[in-house]
């Protein structure tokens, strides 16, 4: 009996929970939204260490969390699809997200929850893998260049230009496949990618992209859970490779390059968000926030009609209602 009343007050604390969010307005959710994303957003990139940005944080959402984070994500993708529909209708700006993580950090699923509501003329995703020997015969932005979202969409990039910045770094092999001329490899080329980059994203900024960039932070000890997971469950065992292991022997390294990389591109333009992944449900909510604070910088709404317009609806609107049946 005890525990029945337990779970009943459990129940009626989480109806009361997920009603406060259910009960706002648009306003009042987007507002909440860029709360939250700020708290992850590098904003002093001169002062940036990724060792102060947690892996693991409380959601803040009370101790039945669970089917408040669901609401709350629910809410959060409304929201988006109410904003990516302006969009698309006012066809003058265009949004381009970057995924950047480890692996197993969670990009596909952020990608695939945060984004379930959209519209998918208006959505494009894009994953780059290893570049092909087509790629590798133009500059390392080309083959991103050709993916930019137009006017009035959004673009994902599951990883992306970033990684020549990254991978290419860290592994010394994959530069020297890139046949640039030897006199261009210098101890300074990767400031100079980095230079480059930051122009680019200055460049798509001045003709209406802006871009928001996800670092899914997750902990060395979650990837190993959820590499094990990968391989005890026959369901999941496509998703793991030897190579993500070989990968994470890279670790210290690689988390020396993110921290350089946020440090030298985080703009507020084109910021950078840290986002803790060790809990999946709550980075998706984080990221979802950091999309919604983008879209509505753009101070979207649907075109205006001019009086002309709107007497040559209501008289289209006259003649559909003199047809006969």
């Amino acid at each position: 009996m005890a525990k029945k009343i337990i779970n009943d007050h459990k129940a009626e604390k989480t109806a009361k929970r997920i009603n406060e969010f259910a009960d706002m307005s648009n306003k009042e959710l987007i507002d909440r939204a860029k709360k939250l994303s700020k708290r992850y957003r590098v904003a002093n990139e001169k002062k940036f260490k990724l060792k102060d940005y947690p892996t693991s944080v409380s959601s803040d959402l009370g101790k039945e969390e669970k089917p408040v984070e669901e609401k709350v994500l629910q809410l959060g993708v409304e929201a988006l699809a109410d904003m990516q529909d302006k969009l698309y209708a006012q066809d003058k700006w265009s949004l381009l997200v970057i995924f950047q993580a480890m692996d197993a950090a969670g990009k596909d699923g952020a990608i695939k929850h945060v984004m379930s509501g959209i519209n998918p003329q208006g959505c494009q995703v894009t994953s780059f893998k290893a570049p092909s020997t087509e790629e590798l015969d133009h500059d390392y932005l080309w083959r991103c260049m050709k993916n930019l979202p137009e006017r009035g969409r959004i673009g994902i990039f599951n990883r992306s230009y970033y990684e020549e910045v990254l991978a290419v770094r860290v592994h010394e092999s994959f530069l020297m496949g890139q046949k640039l001329p030897e006199k261009l490899v210098t101890k300074d080329i990767w400031n100079d990618r980095l230079s480059d980059i930051r122009n680019f994203e200055k460049y798509l900024n001045n003709n209406g992209i802006l871009v928001v960039k996800i670092f899914l932070n997750v902990s060395k000890k979650e990837q190993k859970k959820r590499f094990l997971e990968r391989i005890d469950k026959p369901d999941k065992n496509w998703k793991f490779s030897k190579s993500d292991l070989a990968e994470r022997k890279f670790w210290k390294q690689y988390q020396e390059c993110y921290e350089d990389v946020i440090k030298k591109t985080s703009t507020e333009k084109s910021p950078w968000y840290v986002v803790p992944a060790d809990n999946k449900p709550f980075a998706r909510i984080v990221v979802a926030a950091a999309i919604l604070h983008a879209l509505d910088s753009m101070k979207l709404e649907y075109p205006k009609v001019g009086e002309a317009q709107v007497a040559e609806l209501q008289r289209l609107k006259n003649e559909l209602l003199a047809e006969k049946q």
